[in-house]
């Protein structure tokens, strides 16, 4: 053996002595527990007044600019707004995002996509655009789950769409 090959065996070999391997193992177990449940923890977004953007278009139609990712009723066709949800229901604290073009300025916009909750399903002004939509194992992206977690029920009733941001180029 060379001098390096002595010396890496010595090491191994006192670590053996001090250790575990029913120790390491659970450290180990655990760490890739922890680990795997991360990118599934949701994702608490402010629901501060974001930049103002230029508006133009119908706030109720599927096709409005701050809708290219929504998936749900519009809170605006139940009683609420684009921006608030409708009286009686609650606002959840986690969301999915999208990117918008907004076409009056041309510039990209980050959208937090809230549901209300507490109120069953409003039956109003379903949309469904899916641009940016992510796998259910990306939620912070997706929006193919109910958002209400966090909140008193978790009885979905509408969505709203909240600029929070302009998007980075």
């Amino acid at each position: 053996m060379n001098r390096f090959d002595s010396i890496i065996d010595k090491v191994t070999r006192k670590i053996a002595r001090r250790s575990s391997r029913r120790r390491f193992l659970a450290r180990l177990g655990s760490t890739l527990a922890v680990a795997s449940a991360l990118p599934v923890l949701p994702v608490k977004r402010s629901h501060g007044a974001g930049p103002q953007a230029a508006e133009a278009g119908d706030p109720l139609s599927c096709d409005y600019w701050r809708h290219c990712a929504i998936d749900g009723y519009l809170c605006g066709c139940c009683g609420g707004s684009v921006n608030s949800c409708p009286p009686g229901s609650e606002i959840s604290p986690v969301s999915w995002i999208g990117t918008c073009k907004n076409p009056v300025d041309g510039r990209d916009y980050v959208i937090s996509y809230n549901d209300c909750c507490g109120k069953s399903g409003c039956g109003r002004c379903f949309c469904n655009t899916n641009e940016g939509d992510r796998p259910v194992y990306m939620p912070a992206k997706s929006n193919d789950i109910n958002w209400c977690l966090g909140t008193s029920s978790n009885a979905y009733h509408c969505s709203t769409a909240v600029v929070i941001g302009t998007a980075a180029e």
